[in-house]
């Protein structure tokens, strides 16, 4: 074996003859390039970092700031009004000859004056950026405040700039006034409660900003002065890491594939350009290659959590789990059949091509050895409830090969799991797309490593899909690796004309290692009953996909109304005629116009949002008057997104003043009231096409289309929607609740959706046919 080989490629033994030293060149060899490997990584990595911190500026520049201030000194004039004088005189360089001393005050000059330069032009962006009057204007109505920010902003911001190029300029989230955040609270609630409730409510938000209110909001004030975010932090420790419960399903999302085609049916064949073309964009994240994403290309939006998307595992504890992320691997960890896989990526510093990973994967699914005893379910331990997990791990796998397999898997770039299972797309038949879905969300419990920043999922008819741990980042990021990886398989990358990779095959392809277990009895019995757990939590859930065609984006725009509107309008309406009530709803949004920005909550109830809803089946109103509730509605729930965007939303804000009770000891009941109420609604719209990118025109490539992604529902008794609006005329529903729950049932709320689209639509029929 390769493995008994390396094991000893090194050994002494004491002769007669002296002392005899065997070692084996290759291995050595092997080792050595590892080591430079790893320093060559460091110091690129260091240099990205500090290329892109240098920006709109670059280091050759720092030549030519010292060439010009020596150039004009020598003809007598002096660019620094003294400054070169004074460094002269005050830095002690008398045992040097007066004209090297001038030299030296010139170059120092030239050094001081690139970094005034670059430190003027960040924090000038800084302040530039804090402007957001923008947001709130028409569309093609821009105010003259506007243009002079829109032109000192291009001036400014310069060109090709590098992923993390504009992480210094942006600004930190600012803590909204105590009481702007008690106002907009109250007006979220009061259509969903009564007169007693919203009294007493009121009457302890009084309270609460009167009295403790006001010592915890200078402790948030202080903590926002020292760290460039007072939210991110503590949301990702209390929200996520700090959680108990099992992460499949109720806090891990999952991303699908395009529906209508897929370039191959080959399994092994979609692996391998797949895992190259996500290497490929692992490599662009590494050298800072990738633009921000910009807003209007204009504002750039925060890239930080981009750093953790590959070599990032979450680990479990008793009490908290954490994050963990290595500068590089590699490896990824493939499982099928019940069998762990350790698969190189690299021969000597260079990917393998896709042709090369497709005789690798090759390898595996045609690997008929039989699991260790305990390896086949071993995965679901990740599935379960986070203190037996830690515990579980703290007892089997400290030591040995136990040990050894579990780092090979959290230090994978990524996990691979390629199903024996096959989905795809049917008309007819929607039970289909649940299926998939399910699939992708849970799988079967043990074939997904939960703890993963992602498990790439390949079916077996070559349909593929992501199940992402939720932790570390949101679903744009993932989005975005989509956007990059999908067309690059099938575009750049392509296959032949039997479905497999392109490229030559070399003979010294590493070897595919199968990772060893040796797991007693006690732990087999641990991970049986983690399975049972984890399967009865995934039978729970009842996930159902709404393909809706009749029309989409276009249609909307034709409306006038913002489509991300009009669909919440919809969903609100859909939920009231299924529910009889209007409920907490939480919408995300992204916060990522600030420094290390995550999500905000965007609360779609409102009283604009009710008079819609109850217009809808109101017989006594007119078309026009239900259309101008629903605009008005969309006008509201568009100005309360926009709010959010830029750190004026509700919950962080809430949560946050929480955490600082909870260190300080202190008892708030309006906390308490405000942050135990569930979110019976929760709802988020998946990005499509972030990118500006002709590859993804949906227009003229409708095969394209991706079904989006989803996830379990946050209440007991509530709904999970997900949904995405794929082109000019289709929009994906993904629509979860709880099977042992009597208040719901996700195929009742798939067919109110469709119901409630369907209604919106014919006030606006004889207005869009005319148009």
């Amino acid at each position: 074996m390769a493995e008994a080989h390396q094991a000893v490629a090194f050994s002494f033994q004491i002769t007669h003859n002296g002392l005899e030293v065997d070692f084996d060149h290759e291995v050595l060899s092997s080792i050595w390039h590892s080591g430079t490997h790893s320093i060559i990584k460091h110091c690129q990595r260091h240099w990205h970092d500090l290329v892109a911190g240098l920006y709109p500026l670059q280091p050759y520049t720092l030549a030519l700031f010292i060439f010009a201030s020596l150039i004009l000194k020598n003809v007598g004039l002096d660019p620094s009004f003294g400054l070169i004088a004074f460094i002269d005189h005050h830095v002690p360089l008398e045992y040097l000859a007066p004209s090297l001393a001038l030299y030296l005050s010139c170059v120092l000059y030239g050094f001081l004056a690139w970094i005034g330069l670059i430190l003027f032009i960040r924090y000038s962006l800084k302040i530039l950026f804090l402007y957001k009057a923008w947001m709130y204007e028409p569309r093609g109505k821009i105010s003259v405040t506007t243009r002079i920010w829109m032109a000192l902003v291009q001036l400014l911001k310069g060109h090709n700039p590098r992923l993390c190029s504009y992480q210094g300029s942006l600004p930190n989230l600012p803590v909204p006034k105590l009481e702007d955040t008690l106002r907009r609270f109250l007006l979220t609630v009061r259509p969903i409660l009564n007169d007693e409730q919203y009294s007493e409510l009121e009457k302890l938000a009084a309270e609460f900003q009167q009295g403790v209110g006001k010592r915890m909001q200078r402790y948030l004030r202080l903590k926002s002065w020292w760290a460039t975010n007072y939210v991110t932090d503590w949301w990702e420790e209390y929200v996520y890491l700090r959680g108990r419960i099992p992460v499949m399903v109720n806090s891990n999302f999952y991303v699908m594939d395009a529906i209508h085609a897929k370039p191959t049916h080959i399994q092994a064949a979609r692996a391998a350009n797949c895992v190259h073309s996500i290497l490929k964009f692992r490599a662009c994240l590494e050298r800072q290659e990738c633009p921000p994403l910009q807003l209007q290309n204009l504002v750039p939006l925060c890239s930080a959590q981009y750093e953790r998307v590959f070599n990032t595992t979450r680990i479990p504890g008793l009490e908290t789990d954490h994050s963990r992320h290595w500068h590089d691997s590699s490896h990824i960890v493939v499982y099928h059949r019940g069998k762990f896989f350790k698969l190189p990526c690299y021969r000597k510093r260079q990917l393998l091509n896709p042709a090369e990973l497709e005789v690798l994967f090759n390898r595996i699914l045609d690997d008929e050895s039989e699991p260790y005893v305990g390896e086949k379910h071993l995965a679901a331990l990740t599935a379960a409830e986070r203190t037996s997990w830690a515990q579980a791990r703290q007892t089997y796998f400290h030591k040995g090969v136990n040990k050894n397999s579990l780092d090979t898997i959290e230090k994978a770039a990524f996990f691979v799991a390629l199903d024996e299972e096959e989905y795809c797309y049917n008309p007819a038949d929607s039970n289909c797309m649940d299926e998939w879905a399910s699939n992708m969300l849970h799988g079967n419990c043990h074939n997904r490593w939960f703890d993963k920043s992602f498990t790439f999922v390949v079916m077996k008819n070559g349909h593929i899909g992501l199940n992402v741990e939720h932790s570390w980042a949101d679903a744009p990021v993932m989005a975005h690796l989509w956007e990059i990886m999908i067309p690059y398989d099938s575009i750049e990358l392509r296959y032949t004309s039997e479905g497999h990779c392109i490229g030559d095959i070399k003979t010294d392809l590493p070897g595919v290692m199968r990772l060893k277990w040796d797991l007693p009895n006690a732990c087999v019995q641990t991970i049986d009953q983690h399975l049972q757990i984890a399967q009865k939590l995934a039978s729970d859930v009842d996930l159902r996909i709404l393909v809706w065609q009749e029309w989409g984006k276009g249609f909307i725009k034709l409306c006038k109304i913002s489509p991300d509107a009009f669909l919440q309008m919809a969903l609100q309406l859909a939920y009231f005629r299924d529910a009889g009530r209007f409920s907490l709803t939480y919408e995300a949004s992204m916060t990522r116009l600030f420094r290390d920005g995550r999500t905000e909550t965007v609360r779609p109830v409102s009283l604009e949002s009710c008079a819609f809803v109850k217009g809808m089946d109101d017989k006594e109103k007119s078309k026009e008057e239900v259309i101008d509730l629903l605009k008005k509605a969309c006008d509201k729930h568009v100005v309360c997104y926009k709010d959010a965007m830029q750190g004026k939303g509700v919950d962080r804000h809430l949560f946050c003043l929480y955490v600082v009770s909870r260190y300080l000891e202190v008892d708030s009941p309006f906390l308490e009231k405000v942050l135990s109420e569930p979110w019976r609604l929760s709802t988020s719209q998946t990005p499509h096409t972030q990118l500006p990118n002709d590859k993804w025109d949906l227009q003229n490539h409708p095969d394209r289309i991706c079904a989006g992604g989803g996830f379990g529902p946050v209440a007991d008794d509530g709904y999970g929607i997900s949904y995405i609006i794929a082109g000019e005329d289709t929009i994906f529903f993904h629509c979860s609740s709880k099977h042992s729950s009597p208040e719901t049932d996700s195929v009742r709320m798939r067919k109110g959706i469709a119901r409630a689209l369907r209604d919106m639509q014919a006030l606006f029929d004889s207005k869009t046919k005319q148009q």
